[in-house]
């Protein structure tokens, strides 16, 4: 039994078990212990643990790494490997994560649908993204994504007497469903190429192969069908106002930057792995795809008084700007990926925790009306969605202006002029739509006298998410030698 499973193997899955488990305890002890809906809060606890020892993994496995002096470890035959990349991603998804479960308390009281099986949800969908972000196997990695999408199915149609939550949820589910079956496709592809489901195998079968050679242009264009549709990249966003809309708006915190930065990583390993032999063949279709997205994500953003989508259609712009970093293709390019991936964690789930505390009893807070004002209701909350605005438009000294740069620089060194000429021309746009939600919060009128009534955790959480914005901006040295040191190529 040992030739096929080792103490490495389980050593590379030793985060991954721990969600798994703290999540079956968290059903098993709200099911017999906690069944009164006044104990539920205790489940956070179980939540904190989970991440707490998933955490303590993390550090053993970057200690081990950096024992030996190695740069990666494989498990299970390389199904999974341990490498700074896979570590730096997870870090992203555990604060995702635990900032999520600590403000959904109130949320969900609030909304009449605080059920144990939301946290355990959260973990299943972490331990999802973890075999994203290791995954070196096309099956490893398949069963992480759809582990991480089916959680996410029933949770953004988690208030079920909402039927704009129903409503989405169907939505995400039927094109969801629709996007994998491409991805099955180019998965199988590249399996008949190489024979293997390893990544290093295929992309040593595919650089055999010319670059324009139908098959490979088959696997890559199906497969990136069903990447581009996880990240809401155009024109396979149209499931994502809907789906942020909808759902719960702590669930949308948790889908916009946690989901996003695990198909980023997924994406990464797809198209500088088995596809990277293929390059000259996907960058132009790429670079033609981040130009559309951010051309509609931007514009469709200008019209929007719904403060979800226009978040929504902010984050379709975003992935825009991710997608340049690969189109560039050199260290700059790819490090600027993981630099605004990081950022983009802190702003972006800023921005929704300020819409999280607009929640109250009979007020869903959704509309740029129910923010009006907000300054003399909570100047807390006003300043903090000031900068998270700022940062998400990527105005200096905040961490989106990092993020936008390095995207901006790898452009220029690899001589994509153009593309670096419309990316910025989009931020002019952007900061127009923002600034749209700044005018509501400080000189609009308020048209909702009631108090926010918001929990310590989720003051705490909004504090944290504003200062790391700030920080990354004003002194991005250690942010950027880890993200640097993390995706080296």
């Amino acid at each position: 039994m040992s030739q096929y499973y080792t103490a490495t193997d389980h050593f590379t899955i030793i985060p991954a078990v721990m969600l798994a488990l703290f999540g079956c305890a968290v059903l098993i002890f709200d099911f017999w212990i906690f069944p009164d809906p006044r104990q539920k809060k205790w489940l956070l606890l179980f939540v904190a643990l989970g991440e707490g020892f998933t955490g303590f993994g993390l550090v053993r496995q970057s200690s081990y790494l950096a024992g030996l002096g190695i740069t990666k470890l494989t498990g299970f035959q390389g199904s999974v490997t341990v490498d700074g990349f896979g570590i730096f991603f997870n870090w992203i998804f555990l604060i995702a994560a635990l900032i999520v479960a600590v403000i959904s308390y109130q949320y969900l009281e609030v909304a009449g649908e605080h059920h144990g099986e939301y946290y355990s949800l959260i973990l299943f969908a972490q331990c999802g993204m973890y075999f994203l972000a290791t995954g070196t196997d096309l099956i490893t990695l398949f069963i992480g994504l759809e582990l991480m999408a089916l959680c996410f199915y029933v949770m953004v149609g988690f208030l079920r007497t909402d039927k704009r939550s129903n409503e989405a949820a169907l939505k995400y589910l039927l094109l969801g469903a629709f996007s994998t079956g491409f991805l099955a496709y180019g998965f199988s592809i590249m399996y008949g190429l190489a024979r293997s489901t390893k990544l290093a195998d295929i992309a040593a079968a595919i650089e055999q192969r010319p670059a324009w050679d139908p098959l490979v242009f088959l696997a890559m264009a199906t497969t990136a069908v069903g990447l581009l549709f996880k990240i809401s990249a155009a024109p396979f966003h149209m499931w994502a106002p809907d789906a942020y809309e909808g759902a719960p708006t702590t669930v949308t915190a948790y889908l916009s930057v946690a989901s996003k930065a695990a198909s980023i990583a997924f994406l990464l390993r797809i198209f500088l792995g088995p596809l990277y032999p293929a390059q000259a063949t996907w960058e132009p279709i790429l670079a033609a795809v981040a130009v559309i997205t951010l051309t509609l994500g931007n514009l469709a953003a200008i019209n929007q008084t719904n403060i979800k989508r226009l978040l929504a259609y902010s984050s379709i712009s975003h992935a825009g700007y991710m997608l340049l970093g690969l189109v560039a293709g050199n260290q700059t390019g790819i490090n600027g990926i993981a630099v605004y991936v990081m950022v983009y964690t802190f702003m972006n789930l800023g921005a929704f925790l300020v819409v999280v505390a607009l929640r109250r009893a009979n007020i869903i807070g959704e509309d740029l009306d129910d923010i009006a004002g907000l300054v003399h209701k909570s100047p807390g909350y006003a300043f903090l969605m000031l900068i998270f605005l700022l940062s998400l438009a990527g105005i200096p000294p905040t961490a989106g202006f990092l993020g936008k740069y390095y995207i901006f620089l790898s452009l220029i060194q690899t001589g994509h002029y153009t593309l670096a000429v419309i990316a910025t021309l989009y931020v002019a746009v952007a900061i127009y739509y923002y600034f749209k939600i700044v005018r509501s919060m400080f000189v609009r009128e308020s048209t909702e006298k009631a108090p926010l009534e918001s929990s310590f955790g989720l003051r705490a959480a909004a504090v944290v998410a504003g200062v790391m914005t700030l920080a990354i901006g004003i002194y991005p040295d250690p942010f950027l030698r880890l993200a640097q040191t993390s995706l080296m190529r």
